[in-house]
């Protein structure tokens, strides 16, 4: 089967951007995957994206180098082979002809192109006729827009109902009162029935006005406007306060379930995006609950009960006066579908926004290393422009449909006045009746009116709904166990047992068996790649192996809480985290409660002490983000510090002196020294000089152990150990050479 080719992008225009217009009418996206490599294995910008629609399924591609979309309709008799070597993704689309195209990609995108493929599979079985074998059939998390068989966001607000659950009751009081307000707000129309026909009209006839008629007509509406007012006051005050906690409820549900995901869910998104969904997405949500739909369910209430006030006049008016709900129903009905795949494209590309600020704020002093200023400027404008256009293509949906409202409104009002003036010139009704209705039409209408716009908001907070949902929804991949068991007392034994690990498809860890002797330090060795991370990853559990088991002194730590497993095992990592803060702080990060003499104490420890009095104020010295004001050697020894306070009994060193200078690496040598004492420790570096206070060194090599012993016995054997010491012995050489030389150099000139 060919494929269609499509018009190419625009110079400039990223194929992300350039995708929405791709797209046919109702056609939503199933997977996206972005490819970064050409043919050649240069890097590009490209597309691979499965959409559904009215007319099926269908695979569109935009190959990066060349700029051209293809298309091609799925088939039952496609099939996509997907398969990594050397670093590198591949994907292929085949028919029983041939292959129809190739697609290649770094692996960075293989979680994505693994739900792309899975999402190509369910929707070829489906053609097919082939039953999915379970649930599982489809991805759990789609990567844009909800598929054809998900639950549609139009049911996203009333999964709300979770968290307004704990109000229901003040949500009955607030819908009693709003009940009330309604009632009392359509009083004042049927007293000028009265009022003109027993009060005005007779005394345009010569009959002397009734003072107290009058005094009893203007005390009612006066009453009925007073009373208005204090229901709709307490009702929207109490309906107001309920919508703000679940906003709050649902933001910090929300946070709390994002902490509780494993790295692989925050590996697959970004920074802004999240933000975006806990901030900006609850807010509109709040601001719905708290104000939008209270007026959409005034208005249903005024709707319902002016209807039947109209029909108990005059039903023959009533029913002149209800002709423009059914095309307005129906054009309702027809727009919001639209409006919803395009908030939800607003959405997106205002998470893109977000996801541009995300990165360059915090990434700032690079930018300017680099001047990249007017690039970064570019990549914002680039966002903003498709966000405005996305917004141009809704808002031209909408500026048809509330005109359109409008005017229907203004022809059933016209259509009233000539069909009521007939009935009073018929004298089937009075003026005063007349009068009457025309005044509840007017309400009738500004009502319908209201509420026929309200159906932009809803669709916008029912597209941030879900959006929240996809992330509640979200199940770790390292859950909680079902009957946790507990350790009395930890020891720091830990065993390793024939433990496998896959990313995607690709394999990093195999069939890897190690123990580890409470107190004994182990060090991590091996090329980039060799699976050491990987391993330290694994133990800490933040990821949970694919084979085999991890034991902490006899206890599978997939079956101790997560927490409590985390909590005994203190982390020193490459680039140490800090927080905006003061140095205290994030000393005491790993224990809050911790005393002042205890965060000096393990200060003192980490070699910190010194430099910390020399700052303007001491321990209170605010570090900024990320600790940018102190230098690498400095954030690393309040990494130790930190480890240190929490005094645990396993301790991981991530390359915790691989980013430092010679001299500052001693200072944190001592630090470690002191942190080590006592403790399991399981050490990497790619320094091998700063092992050689191991007990044993453990030498990794494609997710396996090749070599376990100590520093002497390895270099006597002359394997993979010795190999790894030789080539950093004569890099370090070549370096010393290449500094001396320049000294020579600088004396010279």
């Amino acid at each position: 089967m060919q494929s269609t080719p499509s018009a190419a992008i625009l110079p400039g225009a990223s194929p992300r951007a350039a995708l929405d217009g791709q797209l046919q009418p109702g056609e939503s996206l199933l997977a996206v995957l972005d490819l970064d490599l050409d043919d050649r294995l240069h890097y590009g910008s490209g597309i691979l994206a499965l959409a559904s629609g009215a007319s099926g399924q269908r695979l569109l591609a935009c190959t990066p180098g060349t700029g051209a979309w293809q298309s091609w309709p799925l088939a039952a008799n496609h099939g996509l082979r997907h398969f990594d070597h050397a670093g590198v993704g591949t994907i292929e689309l085949h028919d029983p002809q041939g292959r129809l195209g190739r697609w290649r990609y770094t692996l960075g995108h293989n979680p994505t192109a693994l739900k792309l493929v899975t999402a190509f599979e369910a929707a070829r079985d489906a053609l097919a006729g082939i039953e999915p074998a379970d649930d599982d059939a489809f991805p759990v998390e789609q990567v844009e827009a909800e598929s054809a068989g998900a639950r549609s966001d139009r049911w996203a607000l009333l999964r709300l109902w979770r968290f307004a659950r704990p109000y229901q009751w003040q949500l009955l009081g607030g819908f009693l009162l709003m009940l009330a307000a309604t009632g009392a707000t359509l009083v004042p129309p049927y007293l000028t029935m009265p009022l003109m026909d027993e009060v005005l009209i007779p005394y345009q006839n010569g009959v002397p006005i009734d003072e107290s008629k009058v005094k009893l007509y203007l005390g009612g509406l006066l009453a009925a406007a007073l009373v208005a007012w204090v229901l709709g006051w307490a009702r929207t005050f109490i309906l107001a306060k309920v919508s703000e906690r679940i906003g709050a409820d649902l933001r910090t549900t929300t946070y709390e379930h994002l902490q509780k995901l494993s790295l692989e869910f925050f590996g697959g998104k970004r920074t802004g995006d999240l933000i975006s969904r806990v901030g900006s997405e609850t807010d509109r949500i709040c601001l719905f609950l708290s104000l939008h739909l209270l007026d959409f369910f005034t208005d249903v209430l005024m709707i319902l009960m002016t209807a039947a006030i109209l029909v108990s006049i005059n039903p023959w008016l009533a029913l002149v006066t209800l002709l423009p709900l059914p095309f307005i129903g129906w054009m309702i009905h027809v727009v919001r579908d639209r409006l919803r795949h395009g908030f939800e494209k607003v959405d997106r590309i205002w998470a893109e926004i977000t996801n541009v600020l995300a990165d360059t704020i915090p990434g700032i002093r690079v930018v300017k290393a680099f001047a990249q200023e007017k690039r970064e400027v570019a990549r914002f404008r680039e966002a903003n422009r498709h966000n405005l256009a996305v917004n141009d293509r809704v808002n031209k949906i909408w500026s048809l449909f509330t005109p359109t409202v409008t005017l229907l409104t203004e022809i059933g009002l016209l259509v009233v006045w000539a069909f009521g003036i007939w009935q009073v010139s018929s004298d089937h009704i009075t003026v005063g009746v007349l009068a009457a209705f025309l005044a509840y039409i007017s309400r009738f209408y500004t009502r319908l009116d209201s509420m026929s716009r309200i159906v932009s908001v809803t669709q916008k907070a029912a597209a941030g709904a879900k959006r929240i949902f996809d992330i509640l929804d979200h199940v770790s991949s390292v859950p909680e166990p079902a009957q946790p068991r507990h350790l009395a007392k930890v020891d720091g034994r830990i065993d390793i047992r024939n433990i496998g690990f896959r990313y995607g498809n690709r394999q990093v860890v195999r069939n890897l068996s190690l123990s580890i002797a409470p107190g004994e330090m182990i060090g991590l060795v091996g090329h980039s790649g060799s699976g050491k991370s990987t391993l330290v990853n694994l133990i800490c559990r933040f990821y949970d192996v694919s084979e085999g088991a991890i034991l902490l002194d006899g206890e599978d730590i997939r079956a101790l809480p997560v927490t409590e497993s985390r909590r005994n095992i203190g982390l020193v990592l490459q680039e140490p985290f800090l927080f905006f803060g003061t140095i205290a702080e994030n000393i005491a990060y790993g224990k809050p409660d911790a005393t002042r003499e205890e965060i000096v104490a393990a200060a003192r420890a980490a070699h910190a002490h010194e430099f910390i009095l020399r700052l303007p104020h001491g321990y209170d010295s605010l570090v900024g983000e990320r600790g940018q004001s102190l230098s690498g050697g400095e954030r690393q020894r309040i990494s130790i510090a930190r480890a240190l306070l929490i005094d645990p009994h396993i301790l991981i060193l991530d390359e915790a002196t691989s980013s430092v200078d010679t001299t500052t690496e001693k200072e944190i040598q001592k630090a470690l020294d002191n942190l080590v004492r006592g403790r399991t420790t399981i050490a990497v570096a790619h320094r091998l000089s700063t092992l050689r206070k191991a007990d044993r060194l453990v030498v990794l090599d494609r997710g396996q152990v090749v070599e376990i012993g100590g520093h002497d016995e390895l270099m006597a054997r002359q394997g993979a150990y010795y190999r790894l010491y030789q080539a950093q012995a004569r890099q370090a050489e070549q370096d010393q050479a290449h500094e001396q030389d320049a000294l020579g150099e600088e004396e010279l000139a």
